[in-house]
């Protein structure tokens, strides 16, 4: 069965379409117009409940949450060779990786553009936003200084890991961060940015603007 994956522009779905292209899956890519609100559409919430994207749909059902769908996509297609799947420290490190990015670095990110999830007080709201470059700035420190092993995330070989965080990392400058002050992580931008299955996914989703 081909695979199904709902995106947005400008998201964290682009980790997913971005490993999908590289494991040679067969899947369709669905965009969702956040702009025009069709996350919140009754036949998108029916499909994903959390009104979000990335959503996978499978022949077991649909899946939600980036890391989730990575370490799925990576055991559907172990011949890719995009996990450390055979090693449960390698694995655990591959998932700790991951998580941070959704859970820390993702959530510091939207409070620049999404604070109503988290206060209605609209000082509150600007309060927020102010700390972003900060709090992502931080996030990134840690990743350039501690996490990023070289020259991929996880070390000598490349992982979905190194997907996630090019798409995270493609956000700094619009939350306010100089992305010179990560050599590392900008160089590792970069490389991703050339490689052929990169840029052919980032096309596809610019062109569908």
């Amino acid at each position: 069965m081909s695979l199904t994956l709902y995106w947005s522009r400008g998201s964290c779905a682009l980790a997913s379409h971005l490993l999908l292209e590289q494991v040679g899956a067969p899947y369709e890519a669905v965009r969702v117009d956040l702009a025009a609100g069709q996350q919140r559409s009754p036949e998108y919430l029916k499909l994903n409940p959390k009104g979000r994207v990335p959503a996978l749909v499978t022949e077991h059902g649909i899946l939600t949450e980036t890391p989730a769908i990575l370490q799925y996509v990576c055991q559907r297609f172990p011949e890719a060779d995009m996990a450390p799947l055979g090693d449960p420290w390698a694995l655990a490190r591959f998932n700790s990786f991951n998580s941070y990015l959704c859970s820390t670095v993702h959530v510091a990110h939207a409070h620049r553009l999404r604070g109503t999830r988290w206060a209605d007080d609209p000082v509150a709201i600007e309060s927020m936003k102010r700390k972003v470059p900060q709090s992502v700035g931080d996030a990134f420190a840690l990743i350039e200084r501690e996490l990023l092993a070289g020259p991929w995330v996880l070390g000598a070989r490349k992982s979905a890991c190194d997907f996630y965080l090019f798409t995270m990392s493609g956000w700094l400058e619009s939350d306010g961060v100089d992305p010179k002050q990560f050599p590392r992580v900008l160089e590792h931008r970069d490389r991703l940015a050339a490689d052929l299955v990169v840029a052919k996914v980032v096309a596809i989703e610019n062109a569908k603007a």
